[in-house]
């Protein structure tokens, strides 16, 4: 049962706290500045009202530092856990708590811009990415030990093992062998070997859909250059030029910068921002979507042009994203081109070619309708074409132009403080649910110190 007010504790140890903690810390600021009910009100729907035992309040488990006598227990670890597991799941919490520091903001006279400065941030994964072919190979020997437990006169019929570090030939060999023993109906139907090949199967599926294995299952594979890359998530973040975070997309590491321009703006909106009429970022934000979009909506985009993604004409352009860092192409599975080469001769509409690693494109789950199938190469190319853009380029040479780009480098500050100050450079849960929950209450106690800075 969820009490309707939190227990006051009344003790005579209180008076500790005015002693250790400064009247200036920043924790009784924050609780100065927020009224936390709002915490209560947004979750009174997960708890029953009316029987049970009393519940711990939402507002102590939320902020937790606040509201105990010095000599009451600890909350215990498992109903945090459970707080976070259960109460906090479907409620949206990233739109919610940035909505609720923007709100105090614009109340508090902080943000008077009207631009939106943006920009992605990654973010480790908590587990390593594993070698799927090493653990293709485990699951196989596994499979093999038990059915020979079973029927050891069986190992000469079996399909011949693969000895090569070829995830293709691996991946052929695992299928032949589950096919092989789910035939055998005396074989595959003890419970000890139709488990291993359960385990089995699942690999060669995950194998096939993501290519990379790892405990953490929504991260991915992203790119910071063309030589350098991390497992784990983004954080597709919206600032004003006051520092005041306004909104955040959270996906896994694959995903591009640019298309999720528009939805940054939309939930700007939608978290207190009355208007935007400027959009400043990096040259991956200037996509020709983005460009139509800003048109519509009678928003700048203060972003340079990229030859690779705005002045060239290419198909499926909803497919294939540009990583702006690496300077490539990705495909929709999330693999990056390895290399590119200029096609044509000059006087006639020359191409980029994009060369895609052809080992993965054999096994990837997506190949259907882009790789044919015995293929020697890959390739996604680019018609250059420079008179699309016209109004672009001459904005990007105006003086307005030049002047909003000097905003740009606050949000690579603000980066920076979520990861160096904050620990935002790694996730400390696995799945994409939980990086969620980390990136509100990160940004949540970021904009609360920026606008108590601010105040």
């Amino acid at each position: 049962m969820l009490a309707q007010q939190q227990s006051i504790s009344f003790s005579s140890h209180s008076g500790l706290y005015d002693l250790i903690i400064p009247k200036d810390n920043i924790l009784r600021q924050i609780n100065d500045l927020i009224d936390f009910t709002f915490i209560y009100d947004e979750l009174s729907s997960k708890y029953c009202q009316d029987n049970g035992r009393t519940a711990e309040s939402p507002i102590r488990l939320f902020k937790y530092f606040l509201g105990m006598a010095p000599e009451e227990d600890v909350i215990n670890p498992s109903t945090l856990t459970k707080f976070r597991r259960l109460r906090l799941k479907d409620t949206k919490l990233l739109n919610l708590l940035i909505g609720k520091t923007v709100s105090i903001a614009v109340e508090k006279g902080i943000i008077k811009s009207t631009s939106i400065i943006v920009d992605a941030t990654h973010t480790k994964s908590r587990s390593n990415p594993l070698s799927p072919i090493e653990v293709l190979k485990k699951r196989a020997k596994l499979l093999r030990k038990m059915i020979y437990s079973v029927d050891e006169d069986i190992k000469e019929q079996l399909p011949q093992k693969n000895t090569n570090d070829n995830l293709e030939l691996e991946l052929s060999y695992c299928l032949d062998l589950v096919d092989f023993i789910s035939k055998n109906d005396v074989i595959s139907s003890y419970p000890k070997v139709k488990e291993k090949i359960n385990h089995l199967q699942e690999i060669i599926e995950d194998t096939q859909h993501k290519y990379t294995l790892s405990k953490d299952e929504d991260a991915r594979i992203g790119h910071k250059s063309t030589d350098s890359s991390f497992f784990g998530y983004k954080s597709h973040i919206g600032m004003t030029e006051e520092r005041i975070i306004t909104a955040a997309v959270i996906t896994s590491g694959e995903k591009g910068d640019g298309p999720l321009l528009p939805e940054i703006i939309e939930q700007s909106i939608q978290n207190g921002i009355e208007k935007v009429d400027t959009v400043i970022g990096d040259s991956a934000y200037s996509g020709k979507s983005n460009l139509i979009y800003g048109k519509e909506n009678g928003i700048q985009i203060v972003s340079k042009l990229n030859p690779a993604i705005t002045q060239g004409f290419r198909k499926e352009e909803d497919k294939f994203e540009f990583n702006k860092d690496a300077d490539m192409f990705v495909c929709p599975a999330g693999h990056m081109a390895i290399r590119k080469a200029k096609q044509g001769a000059r006087k006639t509409n020359q191409v980029i070619a994009y060369y895609f690693d052809v080992e993965k494109c054999k096994v990837c789950s997506q190949r259907a309708g882009c790789y044919k199938d015995g293929a020697k190469s890959k390739s996604y190319s680019v018609t250059i074409n420079s008179k699309e853009h016209e109004k672009q380029i001459e904005f990007q040479n105006s003086e307005v132009f030049k002047e909003k780009s000097k905003h740009r480098y606050k949000i690579e500050a603000k980066n920076g403080e979520l990861k160096n100050s904050h620990g935002f450079d790694r996730a400390t849960s696995y799945g994409l649910d939980c990086m969620q929950m980390q990136g509100a209450l990160t940004i949540f106690a970021v904009n609360l110190k920026r606008i108590l800075k601010l105040m």
